[in-house]
């Protein structure tokens, strides 16, 4: 009789154990959202348990999918955003005004934030970790700057860094 028991628990294993919908991210595991199969004793005593996953019913699957379409609409909706104002920004270039002396050179330096700044005022919404600088600027001129606003979208920006007004 034990026999088939071993039996038994051996071919449920091999089969891939228990599937179980993931409610958050667990490393090595899957993603929120994901439906995993695991081992019975991993299920039992840890995700379960700890609130991480449940089980992967018909009913489960079926709103995970819907919440899934829900998502990925609203992200085609925020990618097709993004890529209009990439356009609006190739077209656009920002003035920033700075102290500098009579070589050019700036006695501060504009930073990222300098320029989400600027944009800001052109009526643009673009945040500063947005901004892609390989440093600061430290001279008067026209700069083209890479903004990073979405995974897959970059857009350019011609940024003019000029003397203050009654400077130069």
């Amino acid at each position: 009789m034990a026999r088939q028991t071993a039996h038994r628990i051996r071919s449920k294993d091999r089969r891939g154990g228990v599937e179980l919908l993931l409610a958050e991210n667990v490393p090595a595991v899957g993603k929120q959202g994901d439906i995993v199969r695991v081992k019975p004793g991993f299920a039992r005593n840890y995700l379960l348990p700890q609130g991480l996953a449940t089980v992967a019913t018909e009913e489960n699957k079926l709103m995970v999918e819907k919440h899934r379409e829900r998502q990925e609409a609203v992200a085609r909706e925020r990618l097709k955003g993004v890529q209009k104002l990439a356009k609006d920004l190739a077209n656009y270039s920002a003035t920033i005004e700075a102290n500098a002396n009579e070589e050019g050179h700036l006695y501060g330096s504009i930073l990222a934030n300098d320029i989400s700044k600027a944009l800001k005022t052109g009526g643009y919404d673009v945040t500063p970790d947005q901004v892609r600088l390989e440093g600061p600027l430290k001279e008067l001129g026209m700069y083209t700057i890479k903004l990073q606003l979405h995974a897959d979208v970059e857009a350019d920006v011609k940024v003019w860094v000029v003397p203050t007004a009654g400077q130069g």
